[in-house]
């Protein structure tokens, strides 16, 4: 007797369910490395990651990553090779970088621009510098976590992809 085929909206949720999976799974493992590296509780690294990105720049940074692993699911689900949710993996790992990127230059620029509002003299140079460095390690922070998470991302949709069409290359000659 053949199964019952699962409808569409289900196989959708399915695959949410797993990706959502995967983004928890090693959000959880990340936050266990950085516990062991800095012997911080989860409270504070949760605080100190809020205060340096910013929740505009998690929550999009998430929603991203959450798109880019839901397509690679989708690719691994599928019997044909199906180019669409390829694309849009690379397209949500692009997203990550170009985040990046686009935070780095915020970050730059409010630091400058909080520079040149402020008079310098000598009481006040220490204050203007620790704001200077405030804004600019969100700047380079978001690139350092960043472009290391969209090649990542890009990577596994890129070697998925090209597993399966070997697959199916090999199927094909024989």
């Amino acid at each position: 007797m053949q199964a019952a085929r699962r409808s569409p909206y289900l196989n959708l949720i399915g695959s949410g369910s797993r990706a959502v999976s995967y983004l928890l799974g090693t959000f959880v493992i990340g936050l266990a490395i950085a516990g062991e590296m800095t012997s911080l509780d989860l409270a504070e690294i949760m605080a100190w990651a809020e205060g340096v990105f910013g929740i505009t720049f998690l929550l999009l940074m998430t929603c991203l990553t959450f798109a880019a692993l839901y397509a690679w699911v989708r690719m691994c689900e599928q019997q044909v090779q199906n180019k669409v949710w390829l694309e849009a993996g690379l397209q949500a790992a692009n997203g990550v970088s170009i985040l990046a990127l686009t935070y780095t230059l915020l970050g730059i620029s409010l630091g400058i621009g909080g520079l040149a509002n402020q008079e310098l003299t000598p009481e006040t140079v220490q204050v203007v510098i620790r704001g200077l460095t405030t804004k600019f390690s969100l700047a380079f922070l978001t690139t350092v976590i960043g472009l290391p998470l969209s090649a990542v991302l890009r990577t596994l949709l890129l070697v998925t992809h090209a597993r399966r069409q070997d697959a199916v290359e090999t199927a094909l000659r024989a």
